[in-house]
């Protein structure tokens, strides 16, 4: 009898330590996932942040040129900008943007 009293609370505690493992094994799992999905959605948000950074304005493309290369950029005016297409064989030329005439 004195063997069952012992032998009943230690199987109750293997019982629960095997319960407390497994659902911290589920737990962990789970963490690790988040904490993958939340250092990508990080990497995508550094490079849109960069990406907008650059993109909003062209005096500051002018100062990460200067900070960044060595050699000299030239701005351009929109205006002069063109399209070339290759159809054909032929090529063809058009401004992205037209002006009223």
């Amino acid at each position: 009898m004195k063997k069952l009293f012992f032998f009943i609370p230690i199987i109750l505690l293997i019982f629960a330590t095997t319960l407390t493992k497994n659902s911290t094994k589920k737990l962990d799992k789970k963490i690790f996932q988040i904490k993958e999905n939340i250092s990508i959605l990080e990497d995508r948000y550094e490079l849109t942040l960069l990406d907008y950074s650059i993109l909003t304005s062209p005096k500051k493309l002018m100062e990460y040129q200067q900070f960044y290369f060595e050699e000299n950029f030239v701005q351009k005016k929109i205006e002069n900008l063109s399209k070339i297409e290759f159809l054909n064989d032929k090529l063809k030329i058009e401004k992205i943007v037209k002006l009223d005439e």
